[in-house]
């Protein structure tokens, strides 16, 4: 533990006896410190894994402490604070150097913590004898301690975390707890929760049968792990399979999450007359340990195929566990609830759908950045106009929040409007910057920032007026007759909204195969690099693509500049298709015949448009992966689409919701179980995620080969 002596018998200096005195408990001391002044800063401000694990702390009935950034301030909780006697309360926010002392360099005590600091490797400490302060007087007492690395957001070490537990017996998995604290404080969703409690359950009571539940309406959702399954690397990422369950009172899980009460059977068939399957019928023992907080009902279950007697010092070890994962998974629950009515907000403001033109292919993509908590002020947009030329844009209100979504449907709404009556980039412009003018005049805010780049797409020839008011220019990707190239368009830079501008217009005009991709400065922004750098990173990005298609370069744009960015991101793409494209869908229904129909149905209309076999088996065995993933996780009916050009194959699958489940603000997984993942990788040249107002749609494209010499191409 921070500060708690060596392997030999320590006294901690000047312990005394806690007097009558009122001390307030710690997490009063937390919220009063001042923490300005120090490296954290002010606690609204605080990386939220590191406000994670400090509630983690405060929560837990063990011994913890966080020792956080250079100076290891300390953070611990009521349990740690009678450890360390008369130091508390005065020890809350200082270095531990400074708390204690000469003892600080004693052997085993600052070292360890700065070693695992430095090194980024957890470090379990055997059994230490310690002089702990109880009843009036100073008592010897046992103590083993993990020692755990806290990372931010970012992946850097900030801290090291400290688990003690007065006990001997549990001593083999007191390492465990600690890693299991550090990554509960990191997880978001109740996926994330489900996944870390499982792995830890499994591996660190070395269990037959581990179940984590939580309730679900006037039902309960569980997860089970069993021994002997082949979960893999790819498969700790995805999201678990949820099954439901009602409020069977037979039910062991079921019970402990109702009453509070945890359950220990020593030996028997616990699970026999709730049993779904031959597995459950074999489990002897059971423990069922109650996650209860005021908005959270659930249970986790362990379980072994033989007699098991559950000492004190294993209990008091679930107990602990249990509370940690109770804290974890309401946590989650919050953020789910916030980042869902934020998801909404933010994706109904965008449009559902863009439109479908016979020469032209528009594709666009939105990722939320901070934490996923906060609508954002980005937007997009393409509409057809009266005359039959295309309207797009992009555009940009600063900010993370309500009110800046709320100004962005406005500004979205109020161009529509504009540009479908005079569709000019200077009236539409100087039109938006006289509503921008009053938004900020009515809410007496001069500090409404809102950037615009909009253009009208004359789809006879190619030809793209456009302006912008402050936003970064667009990326035209020229596909010539051998290399791609790409560059900046020369777009005259005008004033942001709201103040006042003029605006002059640009035209560009694409060739067939030719495409113009429009970002928010999300995509090109980073804190430790100068913004030419992201825009160089993203026009590489853009000449490299193996094809123009924009789904591809949406998704190429949002990864195309290294580091993690605060902001969110959106992208739109348009490109001149060479040849008329053919295109089918297919809405595929819940039910377990759907992904046969799927391949029937796209190997037939395949062939009939003359693809090579090698293309249309590879194509096929994705879309079917993909289909039944879209089945099992969404429960709702899946859309296929399939769209065909002259020099690609474009599938689509799409669902309409997730069953409760959130994506997290920053993914980088497809949300397909066992060999899909490895297969799209494998068999495809690019693919992609897109989240829509409802459900996900997940894309990939397959190159096709050049036709034979005397051969008709597609």
């Amino acid at each position: 533990m921070v500060g708690m002596g060596s392997p030999s018998a320590t006294a901690l200096p000047a312990q005394v006896a806690v007097t009558a005195r009122h001390v307030p408990d710690c997490a009063e001391l937390v919220r009063a410190q001042p923490w300005d002044s120090t490296p954290l800063g002010p606690m609204e401000s605080w990386d939220p894994v590191v406000q994670a694990t400090v509630e983690v702390v405060l929560a837990s009935p063990v011994p913890m402490a966080l020792a956080y950034g250079d100076d290891y301030l300390l953070i611990y909780n009521d349990a740690y604070a009678e450890v360390i006697g008369a130091k508390h309360p005065a020890a809350m926010g200082c270095p531990a150097a400074q708390v204690f002392g000469d003892l600080w360099q004693a052997p085993g005590i600052g070292g360890v913590i700065d070693d695992v600091y430095r090194t980024g490797r957890p470090f379990f400490e055997a059994e230490a004898q310690m002089s702990v302060p109880r009843a009036g007087k100073v008592e010897q007492a046992s103590f083993t301690r993990g020692h755990s690395v806290v990372r931010d957001r970012h992946g850097s070490v900030v801290g090291v975390l400290t688990v003690a537990a007065e006990t001997t017996q549990v001593t083999r998995r007191l390492q465990s707890l600690g890693e299991l604290t550090a990554r509960l404080a990191s997880t978001l969703t109740i996926d994330d929760v489900a996944r870390v409690v499982l792995a830890y359950a499994m591996s660190s009571f070395d269990v037959d049968h581990c179940v984590f539940a939580v309730d679900d309406g006037a039902e309960f959702r569980y997860v089970r792990r069993i021994r002997g399954e082949m979960v893999d690397e790819v498969d700790e990422r995805l999201p678990p399979l949820w099954k439901r369950i009602g409020n069977d009172p037979r039910s062991p899980m079921v019970i402990a999450a109702q009453s509070g009460r945890p359950s220990f059977q020593p030996d028997g068939s616990p699970l026999l007359r709730v049993a779904t399957d031959r597995h459950e019928r074999r489990i002897r023992a059971l423990a069922a340990m109650p996650l209860r907080t005021p908005s959270l009902h659930g249970a986790l279950t362990i379980g072994y195929r033989t007699a098991h007697t559950w000492l004190p010092a294993e209990r008091a070890l679930l107990y602990a566990a249990a509370e940690l994962v109770a804290q974890a998974a309401e946590r989650a629950r919050r953020f789910e609830a916030q980042h869902g009515t934020a998801q909404l907000l933010q994706r109904s403001m965008l449009p559902e759908h863009l439109p479908e033109l016979d020469r032209f292919r528009i594709a666009a993509r939105y990722d939320v950045g901070v934490d996923g908590n906060a609508a954002g002020g980005d937007f997009y947009d393409a509409f057809e106009l009266s005359d039959g030329r295309l309207a797009m844009v992009l555009g940009d209100v600063a900010g993370h929040d309500v009110r800046a979504a709320a100004v962005m449907g406005q500004v979205r709404a109020a161009l529509r409007a504009l540009a479908l009556t005079d569709p000019a980039p200077e009236t539409v412009l100087a039109g938006l910057d006289r509503l921008v003018g009053s938004l900020g005049a009515e809410s007496r805010n001069e500090e409404i920032f809102v950037t615009v780049v909009y253009g009208v797409l004359d789809q006879s020839d190619g030809t793209i007026t456009l302006g912008s008011a402050g936003h970064p220019p667009p990326v035209l990707r020229r596909a010539g007759q051998g290399r791609a190239t790409a560059e900046l368009v020369a777009v005259p830079p005008g004033a942001p909204l709201g103040l006042g501008g003029s605006w002059r217009t640009s035209t560009v005009r694409l060739e067939p195969g030719d495409s113009i991709l429009m970002f928010s400065d999300g995509v090109v922004e980073r804190r430790d690099r100068p913004l030419g750098a992201g825009l160089a990173d993203l026009v590489a990005a853009a000449a490299g693509a193996a094809s123009g298609d924009p789904r591809n370069l949406c998704s190429l744009a949002t990864a195309a500049v290294a580091g993690r960015t605060d902001d969110d991101v959106a992208v739109l793409a348009v490109e001149r298709a060479v040849a008329l494209s053919r295109s089918a869908t297919m809405r595929v229904p819940a039910e377990p015949t759907g992904p046969s129909r799927v391949r029937q149905w796209m190997t037939t209309r395949l062939r009939d448009w003359g693809v090579p076999e090698p293309v249309i088996g590879a194509a096929i065995l994705c879309t079917s992966e993909l289909t039944t993933n879209a089945l099992l996780h969404a429960g709702t009916p899946a859309h296929v689409r399939i769209d065909l050009s002259a020099e690609r194959l474009l599938v689509s699958v799409a669902d309409t919701g997730t069953r409760g489940s959130v994506t997290r603000a920053h993914t980088d997984t497809l949300s397909s179980r066992g060999r899909g993942l490895g297969l799209i990788e494998e068999l495809s040249d690019t693919w992609g995620t897109d989240p829509a107002v409802r459900g996900s749609t997940v894309w990939f494209e397959m190159l096709l080969p050049p036709p034979e010499r005397g051969n008709r191409g597609t």
